[in-house]
């Protein structure tokens, strides 16, 4: 796998690392050095529009459907404080915002599903905008640790 140039106060890093004896289902990032990985994160794009600026209709079902064949945000915090993959874990969401469509709405709703089930830690969030995109002009990045609800 390529590599792209990264600040080494962040590596190393591996995506689609294997979740430890479960066949065919990968970690998007993890950090350290494996099989001893300090985070594990699961990544999701949240984008109401596609580039051509038509609706994307399924596109919250990649957020915050409750179904594993889905692979949603959802489901890949279940399948992270699952699975026996060490150190701390997390989720993250970016994307882009649009005024028809912001991106709260469906951040709140992913919050209270997973509030039901897991342990979602303090929301980290930094927006970006200025982008010269025809259609995607401004966005966000959501982060959260992940763990077992107590």
């Amino acid at each position: 796998m390529e590599r792209l140039p990264v600040d080494p106060s962040y590596a190393p890093w591996t995506c689609n690392v294997p979740y430890p004896g479960v066949s065919r289902q990968r970690c998007d990032l993890c950090f350290g050095t494996g099989p001893q990985w300090d985070w594990a994160i699961e990544l999701k794009l949240l984008r109401m529009l596609g580039d051509n600026g038509k609706p994307n209709d399924n596109m919250i079902t990649h957020i915050l459907s409750p179904y594993p064949i889905h692979r949603s945000a959802f489901t890949d915090c279940e399948k992270l404080v699952a699975s026996n993959l060490p150190g701390n874990k997390a989720v993250v969401i970016f994307g882009y915002d649009y005024d028809q469509y912001p991106m709260e709405p469906a951040i709140e709703t992913f919050e209270l599903l997973c509030s039901a089930r897991l342990q979602l830690g303090q929301l980290i969030a930094a927006r970006f905008d200025g982008l010269t995109h025809p259609v995607h002009h401004r966005g966000a990045v959501f982060g959260w640790t992940v763990d077992r609800r107590y």
